[in-house]
Parts: C-alpha cells; sequence; structure tokens
C-alpha cells in the first residue's frame, strides 16, 4: 500500500448551488476526510477556487481528481504537494481583556507569535494569526492556559511555487 500524505487540490469551477455537496460527496464515498476546505473567487472573473487539504497516495489523489473533472461545473482540478505551494491558515482568538492589563506574559506571547490585536473594548479583545498549522497549533496552546473565550481557523489557502497551466486557459473563461 502506497504512502499517505498531505495533498493540496486546487478545483477551478462555475459558481453553482450545491457544487460543494456533490464534491464533498465523492470524498465521503470514499471514506476520506477533507481535512480543510475554503472557497473563494480565483484570478478569473466568474470562476471560483476550491482549494481542500486532504492526506491520501497519490494513487487515490488522481482517481479523486478524475471524478471531479467529471462533474459539470468543474473546469479543471489539480493537486499539489506542500513542498510545491505556499500556504497559510489563519486564525482568531477572543480574550479576555484583563490578560491584556494584568498578564504581562500575554503581551510576550502575542509579540513572540508574530500575531496582531484586531479589536478590543472593555470585555475582550481579539487575537488574529496566520501561519502554518503548527504555528496556530502552537499559539492555541499557549493561549489555552490563559482561557480562550472563542477561536475559529480558516481552512488552508494555497498559491503554487510554479506557473499554473490553468490561468491561461481560463482566460478564454472570461
Amino acid at each position: 500500500m502506497e504512502n499517505k500524505q498531505t495533498y493540496t487540490i486546487s478545483i477551478y469551477t462555475e459558481n453553482n448551488v450545491g457544487l460543494l455537496n456533490r464534491i464533498s460527496s465523492i470524498f465521503q464515498r470514499r471514506h476520506i476526510n477533507i481535512e480543510s476546505v475554503n472557497v473563494s473567487k480565483s484570478e478569473i472573473k466568474s470562476v471560483s477556487r476550491f482549494t481542500l487539504l486532504v492526506k491520501l497516495s497519490e494513487d487515490q489523489v488522481k482517481k479523486i481528481l478524475g471524478q471531479l473533472e467529471r462533474q459539470v461545473e468543474v473546469i479543471k482540478a489539480y493537486y499539489h504537494r506542500d513542498e510545491e505551494t505556499i500556504y497559510q491558515e489563519s486564525c482568531l482568538f477572543k480574550l479576555s481583556t484583563d490578560l491584556l492589563t494584568d498578564n504581562d506574559e500575554i503581551q510576550n506571547v502575542i509579540n513572540g507569535s508574530k500575531s496582531r490585536v484586531i479589536n478590543i473594548n472593555k470585555d475582550f479583545f481579539v487575537l488574529e494569526k496566520s501561519g502554518s498549522k503548527e504555528e496556530l497549533e502552537e499559539l492555541y496552546h499557549t493561549l489555552d492556559k490563559h482561557g480562550i473565550m472563542q477561536f475559529v481557523r480558516s481552512g488552508r489557502i494555497a498559491i503554487t511555487k510554479t506557473a499554473m497551466p490553468v490561468s491561461q486557459m481560463l482566460k478564454t473563461w472570461e
């Protein structure tokens, strides 16, 4: 059996209702967990880009891409290894404002983690951090000791280190 590794799948699609459900069902039928999902507009008007993070063998990811591309609204799908992409995740922490005023350690954590305060009021402040999953997890564990009121993390966003042939192909789509 082939080793499983992390792949970022980029799917360029028309923006239609129900497509996310059909895409996720392709993975569900094969009992494959989607680690993260992000959907946004792409560099081409009227074309959306799904970015999925999965852990599969290369043979499995190739089969999945074939099924994805059979969806009517899917224009093109690609897969990439981590070393072929530049990627980030983002997260927000809601913490008690008392931590800022009563705890010098929190200021050191904020500065040391290269995170930033994006909102502050008398009851809470919101801290934003972008980086690798590992960096976000490390900050989470540090702040968890002080009491996190709310936490949310985005899915992976990624761009390839090399040119994507889809960009030229999609220019005709406009």
